[in-house]
């Protein structure tokens, strides 16, 4: 595997660092979960198995160990210390001032272990009057003006999906690989820093630059495109449908097989962007379409004249797709308790020559705490005695 030999520890929580640190279990990580005795609040988010853990939880921390411990007491912040001092890289989506508590900032661990990478996420980065803030995803969604054009100028909407927590965990696993490649030249680590706005900005960037050249403000328009058009969501006889036509090709073949080859020389629209601003007439001439057809019918015929397209389908139909059986991506794991195997989706890409380790599901609580302490030192009397004292 190509990580294997790196011991990630995991203080992360919900998404942001998880995720994260699940990236890496993929390819052969061994990545430990710290969480408090009982477990953390996010194993228990939408519950799915008996013992409480919840849908997130099982893709969050899939093929990880699981050690439960109080990092705080003196008991605990020991373990941390001889954990450390066999890690390559910790991860650690907490405040600045909860990592500096619980000397989990670098300058603590490094002095531990210089070889230390620190990867760590907040709401708002280090500096600036709202460091000290916390946040969640919608936050990050809601300033940077994505929220804003979503919906109507009635209503915003943010997205359903997490993708800022998302966008933060695959950015800082890619600066993790950074910090990896950079100490192999010079030996030591470095901390790594994500924030939630920063992703959520540089994901809109697009957007931002043309307020800021164009100097244009764009109004809301529901599931319709500015810059291009028509992309929008449809209903069919039977149900929804999404098209998403971009460039002039898509767009002369769309034309063509509505029935409206005029269209393509209208000089209403020449361009993706007029398209965009014209995209209400087009978005009624593809429902008038569409109206008349049923969704496999619908997305047959747009198919046939390669145009991009695609049914809106429930999060139950997701998985049940053909082709996401041929992709092989849904990699099904039991867990006890749970009332049928817990179908997760791990790192959706393949290396040609580097394969991710066999499935494994995400640990129960403290599944793993002895052995980890063993590793590090401590032999069955003494992991008894911080049992007793619910340091684990």
């Amino acid at each position: 595997m190509p990580l294997k030999g790196i011991r990630v520890l995991d203080f992360g929580r919900y998404i942001a660092g998880p995720y994260c640190a699940a990236l890496l279990a993929d390819y052969g990580a061994d990545v430990i979960r710290i969480e408090a005795p009982g477990g953390n609040d996010d194993r228990y988010t939408v519950p799915v198995a008996a013992d409480g853990s919840g849908a997130m939880f099982m893709q969050m921390n899939r093929a990880k160990r699981c050690l439960t411990l109080k990092p705080g007491s003196a008991e605990g912040r020991e373990v941390v210390r001889r954990l450390v001092a066999t890690a390559d890289v910790v991860v650690a989506n907490l405040p600045h001032d909860a990592l500096v508590k619980l000397d989990l900032d670098f300058d603590s661990l490094s002095a531990i272990n210089p070889r230390i990478i620190l990867a760590t996420a907040s709401a708002f980065g280090s500096d600036g009057p709202l460091a000290r803030r916390v946040g969640f995803d919608a936050v990050g969604q809601a300033m940077s003006g994505t929220v804003h054009l979503t919906g109507t100028a009635d209503q915003p909407y943010r997205a359903q999906v997490n993708y800022v927590d998302f966008g933060t965990a695959l950015h800082c696993a890619f600066g993790v690989m950074v910090a990896l490649r950079e100490r192999e030249t010079t030996g030591k680590g470095q901390c790594v820093s994500g924030s939630l706005l920063g992703t959520a900005l540089a994901m809109s960037n697009a957007l931002t630059i043309d307020h800021a050249l164009n100097a244009i403000d764009r109004p809301p328009i529901g599931n319709r495109s500015f810059s291009s058009g028509p992309t929008d969501i449809f209903r069919t006889r039977d149900g929804w449908i999404v098209t998403q036509i971009v460039g002039g090709a898509i767009f002369a073949r769309w034309a063509a097989l509505v029935g409206r080859p005029e269209l393509i020389d209208d000089p209403l629209y020449k361009s993706d962007i007029l398209r965009g601003d014209n995209g209400e007439e087009l978005s009624a001439i593809m429902q008038t379409w569409c109206i008349a057809r049923r969704s496999a019918d619908a997305i047959a015929e747009l198919g046939a004249a390669r145009v991009p397209a695609a049914p809106v389908l429930r999060p139950g139909e997701a998985l049940a797709q053909p082709q996401v059986a041929a992709m092989a991506i849904v990699e099904p794991v039991a867990y006890p308790g749970a009332a049928g195997e817990i179908p997760v989706i791990r790192a959706p890409i393949s290396l040609s020559a580097s394969a991710k380790v066999g499935a494994v599901r995400a640990p129960q609580v403290g599944e793993h705490s002895d052995a980890i302490l063993a590793e590090v030192g401590y032999d069955a009397d003494a992991i008894a005695a911080l049992r007793a004292a619910k340091i684990i």
